[in-house]
């Protein structure tokens, strides 16, 4: 237990607590020839992905259920036994063919046991090492069982298979801790990950099924690991949305600066340079920050407090202002007001407020995904 526990945690800090990318799915099954196509006919068993005759299965089929010369005894739990042919199972799986040379040979036969898993699902498996088929019945019903002992005899084929099952359509919210448990054990970062990311979406769900009580139990350091990993999930999501937010004001900004050059330097519908005529029929602005932009240009322009910190409005009024001159490439040329002059201010600044506004710039550049902008550079 204490090297289960071990184990699930490492591969949880092995994956970045399963970090967004998921691995990719093995790859589709090739076509069938169309020669052999036309010999298959679609049964109740899977051998969609066969590359054989309907009749070699069945022929398969009835060598196993027959054990006709099997020189192979398999011990099951309750009880049970099967027949099998080594040659077969050999060549199917390199750990089933290691087993059987390290066992004792009587007359005959030779014994493995395979316990801890029900009958019918060994059945199932070794059934599999002859036709590379199963039953949909047997997949759904054993699936969790088929990908432990594909994993510890070294089936490739079928461990893909029940994984794909269990990703498509074999999860729910019951069973998604044991699965979690066994893809950890069974080396599937792909189907671990899956289920990692359900346990966090629906953790008060999850929290409450027998499979989470039976996990805090049994294995508390993965417990802890999922915990933590939910904790850290729950403060990048805060972080995200912070960086979404301060992006959106980044851009506000930037717009601001620019409805700013248009108002003073072209004019928007009843405001602008002195120098501008304006006709009664305005073609609607282009830039949304005029709006705002114009009834606070007017505030500043009436305000007896017109002093930084005086007034909160104008306060704003000046921060723009100031803005706008750290990133304007012509102040000698430029309409807005009292740009060259800030220009001038900024050597008198502290350096902690320079590397401020520095900062606030660099940022403000980079959100917009420019280095420098029309009448705009970084200073």
């Amino acid at each position: 237990m204490a090297n289960m526990d071990q184990n699930c945690c490492e591969s949880l800090k092995d994956g970045n607590k399963f970090g967004p990318a998921l691995p990719p799915p093995p790859p589709p099954p090739l076509p069938r020839p169309a020669a052999t196509r036309t010999g298959c006919c679609p049964c109740k068993r899977l051998v969609e992905q066969s590359y054989v005759s309907r009749a070699a299965i069945e022929l398969w089929d009835r060598l196993f259920d027959t054990g006709y010369k099997a020189d192979v005894r398999i011990n099951t739990g309750n009880g049970g036994i099967l027949y099998a042919h080594y040659n077969i199972i050999a060549v199917a799986s390199p750990v089933l063919r290691g087993l059987l040379k390290q066992g004792n040979v009587r007359r005959r036969w030779r014994t493995i046991t395979i316990s801890g898993v029900p009958h019918d699902a060994v059945r199932v498996f070794f059934r599999y090492l002859y036709t590379s088929c199963y039953e949909k019945e047997d997949m759904e019903e054993f699936v969790l069982h088929l990908l432990v002992l594909s994993h510890v005899f070294m089936v490739p084929q079928l461990k893909r298979e029940c994984e794909q099952k269990l990703e498509s359509s074999s999860l729910t919210l019951d069973n998604v801790v044991d699965v979690f448990q066994i893809s950890l054990l069974c080396d599937a970062p792909r189907l671990s990950l899956i289920c990692h990311r359900m346990i966090l979406s629906n953790f008060k769900a999850v929290s409450e099924s027998e499979g989470w009580k039976a996990m805090k139990e049994s294995h508390p350091a993965l417990e802890k690991e999922v915990l933590e990993s939910m904790i850290e999930e729950e403060n990048n999501k805060k972080e995200r949305i912070r960086k979404i937010n301060e992006r959106k004001i980044y851009m506000q900004l930037y717009e601001a600066m620019e409805a700013l050059v248009h108002i003073c330097r072209d004019g928007c519908r009843t405001i602008g340079p002195c120098d501008k005529d304006f006709k009664a029929n305005q073609q609607p602005c282009k830039y949304s920050a005029c709006k705002g932009l114009e009834l606070l240009v007017r505030h500043f322009a009436a305000c007896k407090l017109r002093v930084p910190g005086g007034c909160s409005h104008c306060k704003r009024m000046w921060q723009l202002l100031e803005l706008h001159s750290r990133i304007c490439s012509d102040p000698d040329g430029c309409r807005v007001p009292l740009c060259s002059n800030f220009k001038q201010r900024m050597s008198k600044q502290s350096k902690k407020e320079e590397i401020r506004w520095k900062i606030l710039v660099k940022k403000i550049l980079r959100t917009r995904g420019i280095g420098i902008a029309p009448c705009f550079q970084q200073q």
